[in-house]
């Protein structure tokens, strides 16, 4: 608090010119002598300028600036790769955020031993386990490498003094919450020691030319714990999301100076530790020999990747006044307004007063309304007790008039449904190039959408069935 303490001099103050009292506020009125307009500013601080000090190096145009030494290198994870651009540039500093138990300190041991290697040595420093704890789990997953070091520390100066010591090309903190500078006052994880610890790191980074991985935590609400500050300092922010009652992750890049930041890496986790997947979809899908009624698939994007993924709906009898709505995967609000559509444009009354679940396969998570579609689909069907036709992916957003628009990407959509085998799409008009040998019916709303519906094989529902009698 002293440091922040204006002094006397730095402070402007105002004085009477008739009887010379002082204040440190301007007053229309001197409370002494009751003079008016007699209280002038006078000792005001002086102008403080910052002289032209010695350059470090030589302003250059920008064609003639070397990037070669901007060059990404491969840390051996292919998909960690696509989400970085190609891989980690020397000198960047990376922020990886994920909750707690979804597998952040896994991946990076992995990268860790992937990476390293005779001219490239790389530095492992745990600040929440001991380093015999980090080696079991090397042991578990193949993460064992000469040249990867490991060091277990809390003190920004001993961090400091391992990267003199080892000279790392890669290092890997884990996590910067826990690191303090026993120069500032606080506990380790506060504000100031999270803006000091990354503050020091990045400009060893940058200086050294060493790649950083930092592991960061994350609130209740999702958002990366510490001050936002330590966000715009990095180079890359990436999420590591997933359920941890599910095989699959997901790496998806926030902010990413040398790369685009809508690419989203797959990883499965499972007991021998953490692989990439570069074709995912086989999470998302139920291989069957006969369709199932309450069943259709769907193609999202997760950034620039497509992927199929299978919704699945159940209606049975309810037998509380209030019938469940249950949703899985899938957002709430969007099932109501599938039902709500289904019921009004479809003319299905029989979802009403019935429980509805919903879900999908693989834990896969669906907010992109080109979802809208494939649920209002297999709502139907479970609703009719009538299975969709084999090899149908269905794509679009439907509005609550009943319209089915147009969604983005719908050629990249179609193409993954394609290459996987899928021979029948049901899309909004004007979709494009179409792949060849794959059927593509387009449709304007729900009743064209709801005509795919085998009605020989449709069941009565039971709302309509009583009325009938």
């Amino acid at each position: 608090m002293a440091a922040r303490t204006k002094t006397t001099k730095d402070r402007p103050s105002y004085r009477c010119t008739e009887c010379g009292w002082q204040t440190a506020k301007w007053l229309g009125r001197c409370p002494e002598c009751q003079a008016w307009g007699t209280v002038e500013e006078y000792g005001a601080p002086a102008v403080r300028t910052t002289a032209p000090g010695r350059v470090t190096s030589s302003a250059l145009p920008i064609g003639q600036v070397d990037g070669r030494q901007a060059t990404a290198r491969s840390t051996g994870v292919p998909e960690l790769d696509r989400v970085l651009g190609g891989g980690l540039v020397p000198g960047a500093v990376v922020l990886l955020a994920g909750e707690p138990g979804v597998g952040k300190s896994t991946l990076l041991l992995d990268v860790a031993a992937k990476a390293a290697g005779a001219e490239h040595p790389t530095l492992y420093v745990t600040g929440e386990e001991s380093a015999s704890q980090v080696r079991l789990r090397a042991d578990r997953i193949g993460a064992l490498h000469d040249h990867l070091y490991l060091a277990a520390e809390t003190d920004l100066s001993a961090v400091l003094g391992h990267l003199d010591e080892v000279k790392p090309s890669l290092l890997i903190l884990d996590s910067v919450q826990t690191v303090a500078s026993p120069e500032i006052e606080g506990a380790p994880g506060g504000m100031a020691q999270v803006r000091e610890v990354a503050g020091a790191l990045i400009r060893a980074s940058k200086e050294r030319g060493m790649s950083t991985l930092l592991v960061g935590h994350v609130t209740k609400d999702g958002a990366i714990a510490g001050p936002r500050l330590l966000e715009h300092l990095v180079d890359v922010v990436l999420h590591f999301e997933g359920d941890r009652h599910a095989r699959l992750r997901l790496v998806r890049g926030v902010k990413n100076r040398y790369g685009a930041t809508d690419e989203v890496g797959c990883f499965e986790l499972h007991d021998e530790g953490i692989t990439g997947l570069a074709d995912p979809s086989g999470l998302f899908l139920t291989r069957r020999a006969e369709p199932v009624p309450g069943t259709c698939l769907t193609v999202t994007l997760e950034g620039r990747r497509p992927l199929v993924a299978e919704v699945q709906a159940l209606t049975v009898d309810s037998q509380i006044p209030s019938p469940r709505r249950t949703t899985s995967g899938l957002e709430t609000s969007r099932v109501s307004m599938m039902l709500a559509v289904l019921e009004q444009r479809g003319r299905i009354s029989a979802l009403g007063k019935r429980d509805i679940y919903s879900a999908t396969v693989g834990g896969v998570k669906l907010s992109e309304p080109a979802a809208d579609l494939a649920i209002a689909l297999a709502l139907a069907s479970a609703a009719s007790d009538t299975p969709l036709p084999k090899n149908l992916v269905a794509i679009g957003e439907v509005g609550l008039a009943g319209e089915v628009r147009r969604v983005t990407g719908v050629q990249r959509r179609l193409a993954e449904a394609h290459r996987l085998g899928f021979t029948h799409a049901l899309v909004p008009a004007d979709p494009g190039k179409v792949p060849p040998g794959m059927k593509v019916l387009e449709v304007a709303d729900m009743g064209d959408a709801l005509r795919v519906l085998p009605r020989s094989r449709r069941r009565e529902a039971p709302r309509e069935a009583e009325e009938r009698r």
